[in-house]
């Protein structure tokens, strides 16, 4: 039998002047080293809570990348495994730059931080097609919320 459990993650497309901040996992992670990818993270276990995915998002792109985050609007979820075969449920939320300027907080896990256009993401040679689907949902929903 299967292992019915998740691993609960976010991503968030934080936009700043039609830029999303973007990271560069690092080479030591276990999952996609190396590639291109909005920051974020998992959800951490706990106590009964409201608002777990938000929460999350908030804790994982202040320790990645030092930027604060406001209001999020949901663009979409999706179910993967990992390479080792755990099941995560990922969501993805628009996200608008609060404060602070970027920079690489979690040496571990990230080799850089930048800001780039949508353009500059799909061309990028460590962007990777999941990565390159959720900007072009993000870039989407922020034409339509006029972000």
């Amino acid at each position: 039998m299967q292992n019915p459990l998740h691993i609960v993650n976010t991503q968030g497309l934080v936009v700043r002047d039609g830029r999303y901040l973007m990271i560069m996992r690092s080479d030591l992670v276990a999952q996609a080293p190396g590639t291109l990818s909005p920051p974020g993270g998992k959800a951490e276990f706990g106590g009964d809570q409201t608002g777990v995915m938000e929460t999350a998002l908030q804790r994982e792109v202040i320790e990645k990348t030092g930027v604060t985050i406001g209001e999020m609007t949901y663009i979409r979820s999706i179910r993967f495994a990992l390479d080792s075969g755990t099941s995560v449920v990922d969501a993805a939320l628009l996200c608008r730059y609060e404060s602070d300027e970027s920079h690489l907080a979690d040496l571990e896990e990230v080799a850089s931080v930048e800001w780039l256009t949508s353009e500059q993401i799909f061309v990028h040679p460590r962007s990777q097609p999941w990565t390159e689907s959720i900007v072009k949902a993000a870039e989407k929903l922020r034409v339509e919320l006029g972000l």
